[in-house]
Formats: C-alpha cells, sequence, structure tokens
C-alpha cells in the first residue's frame, strides 16, 4: 500500500490515461510551456507500457489556446466568489419553492472518483433528491443491471489476465481493435504465444478487429439474444452443463433453459453451420472469456443480452477461475469508478442500493445527512425530458456534453436551453452545452487532476497532477465542496484534499462489505496523504479477508441466497423497425483516433489524419441505388432529426445498414451530429438508451461545389456543408454547397481570414473549377480549392504546406521530386497509404512485420494493423492457374 516505485525518466510522473476503461498507465514528462512528452508505463498491470494512438498523443492535447480560465456568469468574466454565491442560492431557492426533486446533476465517466463522491454524497446526502446520473448511462448500464440481476451486486468477475489465459475468447458487440486497443494487442499477443488461442468476433460489421477472429459472424442487428439462447440449449443437448455448479450455487436454470429452447437461432440471420460451429466452439473449449461492450450494452433489450451471455457462463460454471468468465469492457475512463461510488440515479455509494431501506439508513447514519430519497432519480433519458418538461429547473452539468452525446440531441440541446437556471463545469466554454450554461465554472482536465480511477478489471489507479491548473481553473471535488458549503452544510464538505475524501469513501465501504456488498477497501482507510501520492495500482477489494482476485470461482454471490440466478430471456426486437420511408437500419459507434465529443482529441492534428470528417458507411449495392459514390454527401435523416454525411462505399456493412460516428459537434462540422438521429428508447431495466437500432433515409446531397481548405487561421465557414479539423500548422476543412459564390477569392478571403493577402488564383468558370493560395509575408497562409466533384487534391500533402513557401501550392500535389505519402494509415507515426505502398512494393515486403520494421507502423498500439493487412493484401498477385 505505502510503496515507494521508482521513476524512470527521472522527472516523469506516474499516471493513468483519461481515455476508456482500459485504464493504462502513462509516463508524463512536463516540458515547460505546458506540454509533455508521453511514454507507456512498463509497470502498470492495465498496459505495461503500449499504448494506443489516442494515448500517445495525449501531449498534444494540453494547450490552452480553447481553455476557460475564469468563471463565466451570463457570458462575462465572474469571481468565483460570485459565480458560487449564485449557484448555490439559485439551487436552494429552486429546492425552496419546487422540491429536491427540481434540481439534477449530470456527470461523467471523466470525473475522478473523489469528483464523484462529493457529487453523489452533495446530491442524494444533502439536497436530498437521486437526480444525479452520468454520462456512463449511455455506455455501460445495462451491464450493471444485468450483473446485479446474475450476481446480486455488480461485480465484474474477470481480469485482464484471462484475456491470455483463455482458450477461446468471445468478443460480442466490440470493436476492440479500434475502442480498446491495448486489450486487442494483449489478446493478439497471447494468441502469436499459443497459436491454438481462438477468436470469435460476433459484429453485424466486418470490423478491424476481424483481423484476429478465427469465425466472423455477422449477425442481424441486436439478435445477440437468439444466439446466445441458442448456444444455452446446445450446452444442455450436448451435455456441457455442470450440473453440481448448477445445482449448489445457482438458481433459475430450468426456466432459462425453457426460455432459450422457445428462442428461433434463425432471427440472427446466419447459417445454420455458422451457428453450430459457434455453439461447438464455446462447448469444446473449457477456458472461454466472453468480452462484450456497447453492441451488447446500447439495446432496447441490453441488460437481456448482459445476461443470456451470464446464462451460459453460469450454466457451464464457467467464471470467476483463470481463463473463464464474462467480461465487459467500459467505455470510459472512470465509468467503473462512477459505479462504485453510486454515480447513477439508481445506486448508493459502494455498491450499496438506494431502495433498500437498510443501505439507506447505513449511509444517511455515516454522512450525517439531512435527509436521503427513497426512490432512484431520473435516469438520463428521463433526466433531460423533465428538464424539457419544466419540472427540472435547474441543472448542472458537469464534464460532458449532453447537447451532443445524448440521443434525440436535438430535442435535449432545446430542452437545456429552455431550462430556469444551467451550470456547466468544463474546461471550455465552446461546447454545445457550455453555450447554453447561464454559469460556466473553470473545472481542470487531465494532467491537472489528482486522484483515483477505476478500470474494467477493478483496478484502482492514480490520476496525477502534471501540469498545474491554468487561470482560476479548480478541481470539480473542490467546487461541489464549496458550493455544499455555501447552501449550509459545512462540516460535511469541510474537505482539503482528494486523500481526505478517499479515506471517507474507504470508511464507508467497510460498511458496505458488512452489508455483504463486493465493494470493500476498507483496508485503505488509514492510508496517509504520502501513501495516497504514492499509491501503485491496486484491485478491489482491499480489507483484512483479502486484497484482489476474481469473484465467483468458489461460487459464492451477493444475492440474498447466495446464489447465482439464470434468467428466462426472449429475444425482442428492437422497438423502431425499418420503413419504407426509413429503411435503413443505422448503428452508431466510434472511430480509431477519437474520443467522445473531441474537446480533446481534436486538439491533436495526428488524431483528425484518419478520419477527418463525418461520415456514414454504405453497402456498395445500397450505394448505386441511392447514386451515390464514394466521397459524395448524403442527408441522414430520422424521425428525430437529421445529418449531413461523407459517404463512405464499403462491403464491410451489411444491405440495409448504415454506420456513422457519433464524435462530430457544431464546433467542428456544420451537420455532424449523429446523436441527433437517434430515438430516445431505453433499455425498461437499465434505462440506457438504444444508440445502434435508429432508423434512417439516405439521399444525395446535390451539392452544386466541392471545396477543400488549409489555414493558418481557424476557418469562418460559410457554407451549408464544412467539417473542420486541426492540421499541424493550422486547420484543414471540407466543404460544400448549393449556391456558387460570385467571387472565390472574397469568398476565400472570408472563410480564412485574410483580407490583406495576396492572393495567387487559376479559375476555369466553364468548369467551375478554382485555386486559390493566400500568401501573407512570402507564406503560405491559406488555401482554396473548389470543384464540381469532391476535389482531387492531395490533402496530406496541403496540410503540410501550412505557413511555409507557397511554391505548389496551387497545384494541389506534390512536385515529381517529392512523394506524396497520402492518406494517413499509421496515427501513431504519421504514415500514409502511399509511402506504405511504395515500401511494399519496392521492399518486397511480405508481412505486418516487415512494414513495421522498414516505416514503424502498426509497432506502437497496433490498431492500423488490419489496415495493413489489407494493404498487403491488395497488393498480392495471385499465382497463376496451372
Amino acid at each position: 500500500m505505502n510503496k515507494t516505485v521508482a521513476i524512470d525518466p527521472p522527472c516523469a510522473i506516474r499516471t493513468t490515461c483519461p481515455y476508456c476503461g482500459v485504464g493504462c498507465g502513462v509516463l508524463a514528462t512536463p516540458d515547460g510551456a505546458n506540454g509533455m512528452t508521453i511514454k507507456g508505463d512498463p509497470d502498470h498491470p492495465a498496459n505495461f507500457g503500449r499504448l494506443c494512438s489516442k494515448g500517445s498523443a495525449l501531449g498534444e492535447t494540453t494547450s490552452l489556446d480553447d481553455r476557460l480560465l475564469h468563471p463565466q456568469v451570463n457570458g462575462e468574466r465572474a469571481s468565483w466568489d460570485s459565480a458560487l454565491d449564485l449557484v448555490a442560492k439559485k439551487f436552494r431557492e429552486t429546492i425552496a419553492l419546487h422540491g429536491p426533486d427540481s434540481v439534477a446533476f449530470y456527470v461523467s465517466g471523466q470525473l475522478l472518483s473523489e469528483d464523484y463522491y462529493v457529487a453523489n454524497k452533495l446530491m442524494k446526502g444533502f439536497i436530498g433528491s437521486a437526480n444525479i446520473d452520468t454520462n456512463s448511462r449511455l455506455c455501460m448500464a445495462s451491464t450493471v443491471a444485468g450483473h446485479k440481476r446474475a450476481f446480486g451486486t455488480d461485480t465484474v468477475p474477470g481480469l485482464y489476465a484471462d484475456l491470455e489465459q483463455a482458450d477461446l475468447i468471445v468478443l460480442t458487440g466490440s470493436n476492440l481493435a479500434w475502442c480498446h486497443p491495448v486489450l486487442y494487442q494483449r489478446i493478439v499477443a497471447a494468441k502469436k504465444a499459443r497459436p491454438q488461442m481462438q477468436v470469435v468476433n460476433i459484429d453485424p460489421r466486418r470490423t478491424a478487429t476481424c483481423d484476429i477472429a478465427d469465425l466472423h459472424l455477422a449477425l442481424a442487428p441486436g439478435s445477440d439474444v437468439a444466439l446466445f439462447n441458442r448456444l444455452l440449449a446446445e450446452i444442455q443437448q450436448q451435455g456441457a452443463l455442470d450440473a453440481a455448479f448448477v445445482a449448489d450455487h445457482v438458481d433459475g436454470f430450468e426456466a432459462a433453459l425453457d426460455a432459450a429452447s422457445s428462442c428461433d437461432s434463425s432471427i440472427t440471420g446466419l447459417s445454420e453451420a455458422q451457428i453450430q460451429q459457434f455453439c461447438n466452439m464455446w462447448i469444446s473449449t473449457g477456458k472461454v472469456v466472453t468480452v462484450f461492450s456497447q453492441g451488447v450494452n446500447q439495446s432496447n433489450a441490453g441488460t437481456d443480452k448482459v445476461n443470456a451471455i451470464t446464462n451460459c457462463h453460469l450454466a457451464t460454471g464457467r467464471i470467476g477461475k483463470p481463463g473463464m468468465g464474462p467480461f465487459s469492457v467500459t467505455g470510459q475512463p472512470n465509468a467503473m469508478g462512477g459505479r462504485e461510488v453510486g454515480g447513477l440515479a439508481n445506486m448508493l455509494a459502494c455498491h450499496l442500493d438506494l431502495e433498500n431501506a437498510e443501505h439507506r439508513s447505513a449511509v444517511k447514519t455515516f454522512w450525517e445527512a439531512p435527509q436521503m430519497p427513497e426512490e432512484a432519480g431520473l435516469k438520463a433519458v428521463d433526466m433531460f425530458r423533465a428538464v424539457g418538461a419544466g419540472k427540472i429547473k435547474a441543472l448542472w452539468v458537469i464534464c460532458t456534453n449532453p447537447a451532443v452525446s445524448m440521443p434525440d440531441a436535438d430535442a435535449v440541446r432545446d430542452a437545456i436551453a429552455g431550462c430556469d437556471f444551467v451550470v456547466v463545469s468544463d474546461l471550455t466554454a465552446d461546447t454545445d452545452t457550455a453555450k447554453l450554461a447561464h454559469v460556466i465554472l473553470p473545472a481542470t482536465g487531465w494532467g491537472e487532476k489528482d486522484g483515483t480511477v477505476t478500470n474494467s478489471e477493478r483496478c484502482i489507479s492514480r490520476q496525477r497532477a502534471v501540469l498545474p491548473p491554468p487561470g482560476e481553473a479548480r478541481h470539480d471535488w473542490d467546487i461541489l465542496a464549496d458550493v455544499g458549503r455555501r447552501m449550509g452544510f459545512h462540516a460535511a464538505f469541510d474537505y482539503q484534499s482528494p486523500a481526505e475524501i478517499f479515506r471517507e469513501y474507504a470508511a464507508l465501504s467497510g460498511i458496505a462489505g458488512q452489508l455483504g456488498r463486493d465493494f470493500d477497501i476498507s483496508g485503505l482507510v488509514e492510508m496517509s496523504d504520502d501513501e495516497f501520492d504514492n499509491m501503485i495500482p491496486l484491485y478491489w477489494p482491499v480489507n483484512a479477508a483479502r486484497a484482489g482476485g476474481r469473484f465467483f470461482g468458489d461460487g459464492r454471490f451477493f444475492t440474498p441466497s447466495g446464489r447465482a440466478r439464470m434468467l428466462p430471456i426472449h429475444f425482442r426486437t428492437a422497438l423502431t423497425q425499418p420503413t419504407p420511408e426509413y429503411p435503413f437500419r443505422l448503428n452508431t459507434g466510434r472511430v480509431r483516433d477519437h474520443w467522445h465529443t473531441m474537446t480533446r482529441t481534436a486538439k491533436s492534428p495526428r488524431l483528425s489524419q484518419h478520419l477527418a470528417e463525418p461520415f456514414v458507411e454504405l453497402h456498395p449495392a445500397e450505394a448505386e441505388a441511392l447514386g451515390l459514390k464514394p466521397a459524395d454527401l448524403a442527408r441522414v435523416t430520422s424521425p428525430q432529426g437529421s445529418a449531413l454525411l461523407r459517404v463512405l462505399i464499403t462491403d464491410r456493412i451489411g444491405r440495409g445498414q448504415a454506420f456513422a460516428p457519433m464524435h462530430w459537434t457544431a464546433q467542428y462540422a456544420s451537420a455532424g451530429r449523429v446523436d441527433a438521429l437517434v430515438a430516445a428508447i431505453t433499455d425498461p431495466v437499465s434505462g440506457q438508451p438504444a444508440s445502434k437500432s435508429a432508423v434512417v433515409q439516405i439521399e444525395k446531397y446535390d451539392a452544386a461545389w466541392y471545396g477543400f481548405a488549409i489555414s493558418t487561421r481557424a476557418p469562418d465557414p460559410r457554407s451549408p456543408y464544412w467539417a473542420s479539423a486541426r492540421a499541424p500548422r493550422g486547420w484543414r476543412i471540407e466543404l460544400a454547397g448549393t449556391e456558387t459564390p460570385e467571387d472565390w477569392e472574397a469568398y476565400a478571403r472570408a472563410l480564412l481570414g485574410t483580407p490583406d493577402a495576396q492572393a495567387l488564383s487559376v479559375q476555369d468558370p466553364a468548369k467551375g473549377a478554382a485555386r486559390i493560395a493566400l500568401v501573407e509575408d512570402g507564406a503560405l497562409t491559406g488555401a482554396l480549392f473548389i470543384a464540381r466533384a469532391p476535389v482531387p487534391v492531395s490533402r496530406s500533402h496541403l496540410v503540410h504546406l501550412i505557413g511555409g513557401a507557397p511554391q505548389d501550392a496551387l497545384a494541389g500535389r506534390p512536385a515529381a521530386n517529392r512523394p506524396d505519402p497520402g492518406a494517413t494509415i499509421c496515427a501513431c507515426f504519421d504514415v500514409g497509404v502511399n509511402t506504405i505502398l511504395t515500401a511494399i512494393t519496392e521492399q518486397h515486403l511480405l508481412s505486418v512485420d516487415a512494414i513495421g520494421e522498414a516505416l514503424n507502423a502498426g509497432t506502437n498500439c497496433g490498431s492500423c494493423r488490419p489496415e495493413l493487412a489489407a494493404l498487403l493484401a491488395s497488393t498480392q498477385v495471385p499465382a497463376a492457374a496451372e
């Protein structure tokens, strides 16, 4: 507990990555200019030194160019005292007039556990409402509900080490290669060391994760229950049931089997041979880990999907033992910590149940709280409906952007805009949500915060400050505690440090342990400030009885009976179904190099080079029927809203399906807010939105012109379609419009903010073409390229010309003696497609590893390795038939 670890290099600070739930350790060395160099921590048990492209680029995301440095009230700078007095006053007055349920907090899985704990304590224990929910509701609430139904608590049974010890890994609803790259690389390494290890990937799309799959099951969207019900029936039929484990430790087997046996597995759209192959692989392999993520959770039947998976593991006793078990991988850096501190509207801290009177009383007594809610508060979707209906009159949003990320995002945006009083704590005032707030409070971010996070395998790690807080920014726990004191709850919120909060939290967990809960870190209650500062990663539970390890291998569960529960699960279709008007099923998700709503990753130029604008994937046959060609623009419309997206045509997606990423906001695209298309339909048990089952229509956007521009200044777009991204020394922007400006040179100057620049211009009005370079003091400060079709220029070449000599700019391509690297494939080392193809041909490279040796591509996070393999395959000449 108090071990001090030597740090190498000497000035590096050990901290934890702020992106996905893998929870990678990072060595961060400040550079003295508000930046830092980043390396993976070789001693952290989550990543052993590996980092993905996003983690590797963390040092590029700490600039202060858009940071909120002072509190603002109604758009004007304010002091902390006046801003927090106003927040406390407005919340007190609202509660006095309308009751505690008229206020709400919406918080984030990017908060540290200490921040989360204080927010939960303030709302539930002292305001007296359970109206606190988190954006983690959008990614893992169905797992929480499924775990509680099966195990009695929200307990993750296994560890990452199980991925290396398993003989079969089943990935379902998880593009692990892009969304959790470090875990994917751990599996890749394990499979290379033990080629007999097998991997099954269950996903309607053929994703990068399929690169390591021995079997890809492209099942019909949303049909996971039918597949795992068939597996349960086969477990019984093939004699794979662990009868002793079930008899001694499991309830509900017969009912679960009856439901599974009545399910029609043809619903999956898979062939009988594929289904049987999967079942045979699973049943004949003792060590099986089933990894699941958003493709399972984000459904109106997400909780049932989780329980269909746990049913199979419980029936075979394959749980809580090395290389065995169901494993949820979370999407956010502290989604687990939020679950542990009770950040969800239906939970209390330390996995205690809000609606359990004994648990409520224990927490109320421990906190010396004046009141505690007796019923669950409003979950995220219902919370913003209540905001829109005027029932919630004061709202505090912390470190998240619901005007973009919530389903039916336009309605959520309008609800926030109409709320009587809105507070936002964030790093920037430029988010879609912050622009709607009455009070904006400058909070610290990653690199400045200090506290703990918990990853997907129950490992608690430290996030440590590498940089000082900029301007007047304050830590979230400090802001919340200050408001608590100003509301009259001084003694309960008189915190001086995150270590003090952590000790209180550990003490409460000891009470939870006495009440039979799984989360108990009471062994850390005496931790000193120095020990907290030097804390190494540790796995909970940590108490007098045990430290870390797996759960449930001994057959002991946290239900009242001590037995696990199998549930009868019946297949339920999505509540929205394609129609002639809306014929496509839209799947939403993530791209490799961006994170959530891009407030951090969009600061890194290299993270925008792989996929620089919002897009929609379509099958070639569907694109042809719609008259769409590669790089066209399409209007995607649902009953809730619309988006304007670039068309990506690929056979990786099935007929009748579409895929679009959820990252783009009004800050970076004119109409890229994909969650505006998603209906606010939720799982009835978990309240998690069904973000992967929207129905949409797609039609070609008939642009009169298309454009591409580069600039040293942030552009001021004046067109119906635009998408901007950072470039190495400035910006890049895609454009399109339906009305042609009369003067392209004037348009370029206004767009790029260069009214006095010298213009070099080549225009052909008959062809609708224009190329304009803008030069100031001999340097290229901007360029605009216009055509009647998507502009055919080398973007990777042009973005590197910004701020340099203007020669060759108008050509749009490098001169013959300067190679064009092409579109970026490897973001870690900025290696383009043309560079890779040239190396394959000229150096006769025959493997992905050989490409890595020649160019470094694929040797860091490895998430580009599937694309490297595809490029390699495209260059192979088939042997002539004999």
